[in-house]
């Protein structure tokens, strides 16, 4: 029975010291626990105390900075604009203007904080080039877009003939030039496909050709004025009329008289039916005929 005892005595003395133990460990991740805390709370506590005034400081100058920069980039915009200069390059500025204003505001508000800008430039350098390497044909369309805004082949409201596509220029951005056709459909080019492309740019107009055919019996010079003083009379063109009209070829069974007209080209289409529509009804008027091929076949009698 002693032994007995003894083995129970020494089972409660070592749950007692295991829980002890436990307790022990269980106050001491607890005091480390607090310990981490108060330090972090001091910590934070230091920093504010010591650049709070730094922090509200450099808050205040980005936000000065951020408004500075619209009011100069909308100044600039303003003058450009007062300076009759193409509304994609006045744009193209005033964003310039303002990037570069917050840059200077950026790298103020970093020194005021205590940041060093020398490693974030190095960094940014950096990044930067390994950017350009795995970007290089989006960059390659950024500046062909940028080349397009300083050298100005065209402007917005041109029209534009590259790569068989035919359009009013609507807008240029520095990555796409964005075209609108006659049936209202936008054409997207970018712009390191229209760079050292041979591109045909008629301005606000374009040019289109007509063609119709006389018969021999009728006298081509009193048509060609008959047509010039139809078309002339239709309001079809931008300002005054410009057309030109000639003998463009003898042909077998024709005269053909070719016609050249400059119009808008948002209603290219419109306007060519409705030049088609105007001579016809001057040459009915006129006792004009439109002949068709035809082909003589004269039968020789050998007998005879």
């Amino acid at each position: 029975m002693s032994d007995k005892a003894n083995n129970t005595e020494n089972i409660t003395t070592a749950i007692a010291d295991t829980a002890k133990d436990a307790a022990d460990i269980s106050a001491n991740l607890v005091r480390s626990e607090i310990e981490y805390a108060n330090k972090i709370y001091q910590i934070a506590i230091d920093f504010f105390t010591q650049y709070s005034f730094q922090l509200v400081g450099a808050f205040l100058i980005f936000l000065f900075g951020l408004y500075l920069a619209s009011k100069i980039a909308k100044g600039v915009l303003k003058l450009c604009e007062k300076k009759n200069l193409d509304i994609t390059l006045s744009h193209f500025v005033a964003s310039l203007t303002k990037i570069i204003v917050m840059t200077v505001v950026v790298v103020i508000v970093l020194s005021k904080v205590g940041v060093s800008v020398t490693p974030l430039i190095a960094a940014i350098g950096a990044a930067s080039f390994g950017a350009v390497l795995a970007l290089q044909g989006l960059l390659s369309n950024y500046v062909a877009g940028f080349n397009i805004i300083m050298t100005r082949p065209f402007v917005v409201e041109d029209t534009i003939e590259i790569l068989g596509v035919t359009g009013i220029v609507k807008e240029v951005r520095l990555g796409f030039t964005l075209l609108k056709d006659e049936d209202g459909a936008l054409i997207t080019i970018p712009n390191k496909h229209i760079v050292g492309e041979v591109m045909l740019n008629s301005q606000k107009d374009s040019l289109l050709k007509l063609s119709v055919g006389i018969s021999y019996q009728d006298n081509p010079l009193d048509t060609v004025a008959l047509i010039e003083r139809t078309l002339s009379t239709l309001d079809i063109y931008t300002n005054e009329p410009r057309l030109q009209v000639g003998i463009d070829e003898f042909a077998d069974s024709a005269i053909n008289i070719g016609i050249r007209l400059w119009i808008p080209t948002n209603n290219l289409y419109e306007i060519k039916y409705a030049a088609y529509k105007a001579i016809y009804l001057a040459f009915e008027q006129e006792k004009i005929t439109i002949p068709f091929p035809q082909q003589d076949i004269h039968i020789i009698d050998k007998q005879a």
